[in-house]
């Protein structure tokens, strides 16, 4: 009887039903790889967004129905860390500043960033 000596390689990580899973259970690469698909999303309607015809509701229904789609899409079987939740908000409050753009300041009458605060009062 001839016996098989093939050795098997271990797989570091493989994409399975469009998840990245890795051996050491880790879902780092996973995050990643879904706010690289939700920048390549944001990029695809990325004239819709900066456009001027459509209102500023419309570009928030955009955002959530596409790009926060793909971001985090399986999320439900993440156990996020305090540090990875906050990368999450860090993608979304940027994608936000790009749709909301630039406020002129009511005293110094100067362009400046919305803070996060101002974000989340534009947008319930």
């Amino acid at each position: 009887m001839k016996t098989d000596n093939r050795s098997f390689e271990s797989v570091e990580q493989f994409k399975y039903l469009g998840t990245t899973l890795t051996n050491q259970n880790s879902i780092q690469e996973e995050i990643k790889s879904r706010m690289k698909s939700g920048n390549a999303c944001y990029h695809s309607v990325q004239n819709l967004l900066s456009s001027s015809l459509l209102s500023k509701n419309i570009k928030i229904k955009i955002h959530r129905i596409l790009i926060l789609s793909v971001v985090l899409y399986g999320f439900e079987t993440w156990s996020l860390t305090l540090r990875k939740e906050c990368r999450l908000r860090v993608f979304e409050n940027r994608v936000l500043r790009r749709i909301f753009g630039l406020r002129r300041g009511e005293v110094t009458r100067e362009w400046k960033k919305l803070h996060n605060e101002q974000l989340n009062d534009l947008h319930p």
